[in-house]
């Protein structure tokens, strides 16, 4: 059976092989059923909406570059950034204008496609010398962007304007307060004592951060194990395994190879060998490697006036404060409770059955939740996987976009592209006509390709001085099977799923009508950031969306049937309540000891694990504070950001979307309160200006109880 992915809401997800390339121009909210047929029918054929041309009218993007071409670009980017700064650097502090400051602002948004020319083709480029010169670029325009931040003579005269509180309007404020605080967190407004320390911790913590990292991926620990205790495993995934000499099973402990075990593996005591060993990764070296991290970034957090590194983390986020995270983890979960203990109480007597013991461990929760859900729910991914052509599943979006949020795609049939499976498309306001910007769309895989999904902001929309509008520019990659000679490239439904989230960001970037670069794009609120993938996610369960993009690869005018349709919601949150304590659980583990002084990790999750788990102890023998990486580098004292942004994603498709239709009204709010303001705002005032409320945990509560066992 095809193991589909367990993260419901992944990110993920379009149709390049073919040399037929589409564009949906469909107009007005019809009820989606009442052209379901008609759409499925045009599925494979070429629309009449394109346009041809070499050249994307406003996109500075630069396509294409040769290695040298790359090298030669990231120094003038350099070049010319450092003329502006001295140029700023050389204004006295008493006589600074509104225009000085400007112009680092129309540097930004001159510079951001020109640096990620160079910066993108390390992810999509064929060639090895385009990828390492770009590589190259990449680190060379990082470390002189990181000197910029260091410039006390730049800092002086930018914190002068900033005093004088001569604000044009909120954009400038934000802006202006945004450089100061780069300018801080690197400590040019502390004593020189106090500005090398900061700078040494830096340093250190860049380094142990790495250290940590590469100490799990360079971990090559593996276990034995014979063919019968792999009992459950499929024979095409058993294959994959090496062996030794004495031909058992080398079963390395890389979560391409635990997770399949944990799932699908029918024996208890190797469920339970492997989540130990997965768990015991670099114990002896990286748990010192993670507590001296914590010390240092304490230390640096305190040097800035902060009283520990959560508060300094959290600050500048939507929770605003540590205490803000620990009430909405704690109340989330004792909301979760009863749900939860209903859900382990039915694992357990699964468990009963098969193996005669009610003896649950953590080491169990991925096999039983599976088995229940194979029980109850009769889906068959692998042959769901046959009624969701790429082709129609990318128009069922377009369609989408369009009569929610008056989106209208239109292909570029001549771009320039730098691979023949990248299609190019304008986007227009439907009611306007007017170029909101552009998406280029890679999205199967092929060698020395970026391995994930993402969507990656290649042009910032702004407004310059003289009231000319750059447009944006965006990239999805993806990382779909392209489809052979007679079969169309088909997705599982996870990877629907996933397509539909990142085209969230899609259109997030390109809505974005923020007049700076830096609040443009996806530039704003990492706990924000989110939220509208989330919310677009939301579509794809529903009935009449799943029919809409559905359809047998051999006839699309078949779409999947009502009783599937009511499966994959049910699906969707089941167990939910059990796996979400359980990442709550490393959410408060992260922020108490980024909030707290020498915290005993072992005793930590000793304590937390059976309390938030409902009496599930921790496995005995591991810490998983010695593989826990989002702790070590990216977002540390912010885990809990993730579970942020679903639940009050959950609260806005509830609130005003609540019955799953295309309303345009509400979606065009949505694109005008939320999508549109960017990063200068404050995205809890776009939340309650578009929700008229502060957003709750309730309504993602209440779709958790739908699925309840």
């Amino acid at each position: 059976m095809e193991r589909e992915e367990d993260d419901r809401q992944s990110h993920r997800g379009i149709n390049g092989g073919s040399n037929k390339k589409m564009v949906i121009v469909f107009t007005g909210a019809a009820a989606l059923l009442a052209v379901a047929l008609n759409f499925a029918f045009n599925a494979f054929k070429s629309f009449k909406h394109r346009r041809e041309t070499k050249d994307l009218a406003g996109s500075i993007v630069r396509v294409n570059l040769s290695g040298n071409e790359i090298r030669k670009l990231a120094d003038r980017i350099i070049e010319e950034s450092k003329a502006v700064h001295d140029a700023v650097a050389s204004v006295h502090v008493d006589k600074v204008k509104y225009q000085d400051i400007m112009m680092l602002a129309e540097l930004e948004a001159r510079q951001f496609p020109l640096v990620q020319s160079c910066v993108f083709p390390r992810l999509v480029s064929t060639s090895e010398d385009v990828r390492q010169a770009s590589a190259e670029a990449e680190q060379k325009i990082n470390l002189y962007i990181g000197s910029c931040r260091k410039r006390e003579d730049v800092y002086r005269v930018v914190k002068a304007f900033a005093a004088r509180e001569e604000w044009i309007n909120a954009d400038t404020k934000s802006y202006v307060q945004s450089l100061v605080r780069d300018f801080e967190q690197n400590g040019l407004n502390l004593t020189s004592t106090k500005k090398e320390e900061v700078q040494r911790l830096l340093a250190q913590i860049d380094e142990l951060s790495m250290q940590y990292v590469q100490n799990i991926n360079n971990d090559c620990t593996f276990l034995l194990f014979t063919e019968s205790e792999l009992e459950g495993l499929p024979s095409e995934l058993i294959q994959v395994f090496d062996r030794d000499n004495d031909e058992k099973i080398k079963v390395t402990l890389k979560s391409n190879h635990v997770l399949p075990i944990l799932e699908l593996c029918k024996v208890g005591a190797t469920r339970r060998r492997i989540a130990v060993g997965y768990g015991q990764r670099c114990k002896e070296v990286n748990v010192p490697v993670l507590e001296t991290l914590v010390q240092l970034r304490h230390k640096f957090a305190r040097l800035l006036g902060y009283d520990n590194y959560a508060e300094f983390a959290v600050g500048s986020r939507m929770a605003k404060t540590s205490a803000k995270v620990f009430e909405f983890l704690e109340d989330l979960s004792t909301s979760l409770t009863d749900l939860a203990a209903k859900e382990l109480a039915g694992l357990k007597e699964l468990k009963l059955k098969e193996e005669g013991s009610n003896l649950f461990g953590i080491e169990d929760l991925l096999y039983y939740v599976k088995k229940f859900e194979e029980d109850r729910f009769h889906l068959d991914f692998r042959a769901l996987k046959d009624y969701f052509p790429l082709s129609l599943v990318l128009q069922g979006i377009f369609k989408i976009l369009q009569d929610l949020f008056g989106l209208k795609f239109e292909e570029i049939v001549s771009a320039e592209v730098w691979h023949e499976d990248v299609r190019v498309f304008s986007v227009f306001d439907l009611g306007t006509s007017y170029l909101m910007g552009y998406a280029y769309l890679d999205l199967f895989f092929r060698d020395g390709k970026y391995g994930q999904t993402c969507v990656l902001p290649l042009q910032n929309g702004s407004l310059s001085t003289n009231a000319d509008r750059q447009v944006p520019v965006v990239l999805l990659m993806c990382e779909f099977l392209i489809e052979d000679g007679n079969t169309p490239a088909l997705l599982r439904f996870s990877e629907v799923v996933s397509l539909f989230h990142e085209f969230g960001h899609v259109v997030h970037a390109l809505c974005n009508r923020a007049s700076l670069a830096r609040f443009s794009g996806l530039r704003v609120d990492h706990d924000f950031v989110e939220i509208p993938g989330h919310v677009f996610e939301n579509w794809c369960f529903e009935s009449s969306i799943l029919k809409l993009i559905s359809g047998y690869y051999q006839d699309v005018t078949r779409p999947i049937k009502d009783d599937v349709c009511n499966s994959l919601r049910k699906w969707r949150y089941s167990f939910s309540a059990l796996k979400l304590r359980q990442e709550i659980l490393y959410c408060l583990f992260d922020q108490i000891i980024h909030s707290t002084d020498n915290v005993d990790f072992l005793e930590l999750f000793k304590f937390l694990h059976p309390k938030v788990m409902l009496g599930l102890p921790i496995l005995e023998g591991t810490n998983p504070a010695s593989c826990f990486p989002h702790s070590a580098i990216g977002y540390e004292a912010s885990c809990y950001s993730r579970i942020w942004s679903k639940v009050f994603a959950a609260d806005i498709f509830a609130s005003k979307f609540h019955d799953g239709g295309l309303n345009h009204h509400i979606g065009m709010q949505f694109r005008n309160k939320v999508l549109a303001p960017g990063g200068a705002k404050d995205p809890l005032e776009c939340l309650l200006d578009f929700i008229g409320r502060e957003p709750s945990i309730q309504a993602y509560i209440d779709s958790l109880a739908y699925s309840s066992v």
